[in-house]
């Protein structure tokens, strides 16, 4: 049996042209990837607390600028929050132990954690930044708590 040929797109991105190669799969080849899948026991979709796709690059970064000029733990974690505060679009809504509440502000407690204060009507609950299900999709700037916690949690 012939194989399809391989079809070739190019894109621009950032001034640099890249060349993607994606090829046909017969239904035998896909049925073959999603049995090998299932027996992988491969989960269907990513858990929001589960860090996102940022290339290492961008993640050190971000933790450069979150860090430049912060020494000790206490400084860096004031950057940290810095660049949170910065970055991250508040409010946004989210689920924690299956209750809808509002992510309204972020706040640093004592010299090394960083909160967020979720609300619910008149109720208020702080939230450790590294425990904070993220929605899907995710609010603008999220990518600063996943980086976040990549750092804390080397």
């Amino acid at each position: 049996m012939k194989k399809a040929p391989a079809k070739v797109a190019t894109t621009v991105a950032a001034g640099a042209t890249r060349k993607a190669t994606t090829t046909r799969k017969t239904g035998a080849a896909k049925a073959a990837v999603a049995q090998k899948a299932a027996m992988a026991k491969v989960p269907a979709k990513k858990s929001s607390n589960t860090p996102s796709r940022i290339s290492k690059g961008r993640l050190a970064a971000m933790i450069e600028e979150a860090t430049v000029d912060a020494y000790g733990e206490s400084e860096q974690t004031t950057g940290w929050y810095t660049m949170l505060e910065e970055h991250l679009a508040l409010p946004f809504d989210t689920t924690v132990l299956g209750v809808l509440v509002k992510v309204a502000t972020l706040d640093l407690r004592g010299a090394n954690e960083i909160v967020a204060i979720c609300t619910c009507g008149r109720k208020r609950q702080s939230v450790s930044i590294l425990d904070l299900p993220l929605p899907s999709p995710k609010p603008a700037g999220a990518d600063w708590i996943e980086a976040y916690r990549h750092w804390v949690r080397g």
